[in-house]
């Protein structure tokens, strides 16, 4: 076989070997929570024969075992089950909820792969050669410190600068198209820091490589050596970088959601480990799961059409 139907089959071995073994974590994570998910649906005051019949039509007295197997079966049917707290199916959350939580992390993921790439080149090109010295430390030092911050402190402070305290913004909700852009902002702004910092680092590489120069000394003009001979071979690395980074915008959403009350699954995550609700847990963690997965594969294979020397290195 050729490169591509090795690398190809490699990555979908890979990818069933991890959706396998996030199917086994999310069944035994939920049940590692702490409380009882009857005791906290029937209240206190729930006698134990209630108790004890809420067991039984919710599953929970069978075995581990058979626990499991029966969701295997569901799965495998198509089914994630129905939330223990209000009965509603698992799929009906999903189809609620997902188009939010994917439209602010499809702004996030533009706004890291935007901002990141092109203040990370601009910091390059600004210093390269070793001019403004001063420019480089200045950049190292603010994003190493801002990148630092978590999600939840930058939401925080976004929502009281530019929601309570200047209003020019919304502070909850998904009621318009700009109660996207605080939350995006709250959790692209670390990612979008790091990968410019990485992004400074390989330009700078680049800039000081032989075709580079050799293009400065035939006279090319500086948008053309920037952004067709610096630029391409930069953005491989940017590629490899968001890819790795994409699992921590899926996790800052989750933070981020709760802090602006937007309505994606973020929110119902967080209800449902405060409730026990074994179904919803299990259903959304395989399904953000998936999708930090298959977005990972996604990245690996635009790595081989860009640069095919990446399926020779990965025999």
């Amino acid at each position: 076989m050729g490169p591509w139907p090795r690398f190809l089959l490699r990555r979908l071995g890979n990818l069933a070997a991890i959706l396998a073994a996030l199917v086994v974590v999310s069944f035994l994570m939920v049940r590692l929570i702490p409380g009882d998910p009857v005791r906290r649906i029937a209240g206190i005051d729930a006698t134990v024969d209630y108790v004890a019949a809420a067991r039984v039509s919710l599953g929970l007295d069978r075995s581990l075992p058979e626990q499991f197997f029966s969701y295997i079966d569901n799965l495998a049917h198509g089914r994630l089950g129905a939330s223990f707290v209000d009965q509603e199916p698992v799929t009906q959350i999903v189809r609620e909820r997902l188009p939010f939580t994917l439209a602010l992390a499809g702004a996030s993921l533009a706004f890291v792969a935007v901002f990141g790439f092109v203040l990370g080149l601009a910091c390059a090109i600004a210093a390269r050669d070793g001019r403004r010295a001063w420019l480089e430390h200045s950049f190292t030092g603010i994003t190493g410190m801002a990148g630092a911050a978590p999600e939840l402190i930058a939401a925080i402070l976004l929502a009281y600068v530019f929601a309570v305290t200047l209003r020019w913004l919304p502070v909850s909700g998904a009621g318009s198209t700009s109660a996207v852009i605080l939350p995006a902002l709250a959790i692209g702004i670390r990612p979008a820091l790091n990968l410019a910092r990485v992004v400074r680092v390989e330009a700078s590489n680049v800039l000081r490589s032989d075709y580079i120069r050799t293009a400065r000394s035939k006279r090319l003009p500086a948008w053309l050596i920037y952004g067709r001979h610096m630029a391409p071979n930069v953005a491989t690395a940017a590629l490899t970088i968001a890819g790795l980074l994409f699992p921590f915008l899926i996790g800052g959403t989750v933070v981020v959601e709760n802090v602006f009350a937007w309505p994606g699954l973020g929110t119902s995550v967080v209800h449902a480990v405060i409730t026990a609700d074994y179904p919803v847990i299990q259903g959304l963690v395989l399904l953000l799961g998936l999708i930090v997965v298959l977005t990972n594969t996604i990245v690996d294979v635009l790595l081989g059409i860009l640069d095919p020397r990446s399926l020779v290195a990965t025999e």
